[in-house]
């Protein structure tokens, strides 16, 4: 395990209760941000995942959460493996009263989540039941759902399955990008853990079990998902490119090399449309499909900088007609 200790606790302090922050992506960062600066809390220790190779040249990276815990001077713990003898030692030794979770990434076993005397709290970009598991964000977007939210669950050894503590709702407009979407939620989130977690120390708040009977779930994303299937409505492969920003990000593979399409519209198709042809758009790009054209507004050749449907198309005549490869997904 690595273990980093830092300057000494952004926020420790006389009669505060000890927490551990369990967080890796940057949904956790306002998270981390709003606790360290909460006189009611001392951060004793950060936890996140270890440095991983990243970059052509390979080099160690750290999570946007250790990072963020570095300029805190927060302590900071990186185990290779939770379940080890040495990890759970390393957390009992912190004695501490709550532990805090957002975006971590990784189960946690009974073994730390009964260390805390008030349990864990997990910090979810959804409105539980609805979206459990890894990828909540871009799915609501491709659900085209009217509204999400964040939920705060006590945890317990399934995954976001935890009784409900709090939540907080946000409508949304259809026009989100998942990073926009994220940083709106993580504020949320933010706010609503201080306000919680106070609470929750004092006494004051019950948690509700989840009705499974209305869960959804969700995956990791996986490479092939940014395909775009010209057989779906070209309003779903719209939300999709919103969706799968920045990664795995949206694509459509072509004779002439794989088009990254970074942003899109919905425009009406032609009767002699046939599904997966690029079309003619203006003087833009468009992808013909099952129901419309999915117009692309700005894209990118591998390796190259982003630019307009009919800079891409002035540049590469060819496209127009070409075929759009179809996989699996």
């Amino acid at each position: 395990m690595t273990a980093e200790p830092g300057a000494g606790t952004a926020n420790a302090g006389p009669a505060r209760n000890r927490v551990v922050f369990f967080g890796s992506g940057g949904f956790a960062l306002p998270l981390v941000d709003a606790l360290a600066v909460d006189p009611t809390v001392e951060i004793v220790a950060v936890v996140t995942a270890p440095d991983r190779p990243a970059g052509r040249g390979a080099r160690p990276r750290s999570t946007p959460v250790a990072a963020r815990a570095a300029e805190l001077g927060l302590a900071r713990l990186q185990p290779e493996r939770l379940r080890s003898p040495d990890t759970i030692a390393a957390l009992a030794d912190l004695r501490p009263r709550l532990g805090i979770l957002a975006d971590y990434g990784r189960i946690v076993p009974k073994s730390i989540l009964d260390l805390p005397a008030s349990g864990f709290l997990n910090v979810h970009p959804s409105l539980l039941p609805r979206h459990r598991g890894a990828s909540p964000i871009p799915v609501a977007i491709i659900d085209a759902d009217a509204a999400t939210g964040v939920t705060i669950i006590r945890m317990d050894e399934g995954v976001d399955s935890g009784p409900i503590v709090a939540s907080v709702t946000l409508a949304l407009t259809g026009r989100e990008s998942a990073p926009e979407l994220e940083r709106r939620l993580a504020g949320l989130g933010a706010a609503l853990l201080v306000r919680t977690a106070r609470a929750w120390l004092a006494g004051t708040l019950r948690a509700t079990p989840q009705d499974e009977t209305a869960a959804t779930f969700t995956r990791p994303l996986r490479r092939e998902d940014g395909r775009l299937d010209p057989a779906r409505p070209a309003a779903e492969l719209e939300r999709r490119v919103r969706a799968l920003q920045p990664w795995p990000g949206a694509f459509v593979d072509t004779a002439l090399g794989r088009l990254s399409v970074d942003r899109a519209s919905v425009v009406p198709g032609s009767a002699d449309d046939r599904p997966g042809t690029l079309e003619a758009d203006g003087d833009g790009l468009a992808l013909a499909t099952a129901e419309g054209r999915l117009r692309l507004d700005e894209l990118h050749l591998a390796g190259a900088r982003r630019m307009s449907g009919a800079e891409l198309r002035r540049g590469r005549p060819g496209l127009v007609g070409a075929q759009a490869e179809v996989g699996t997904v």
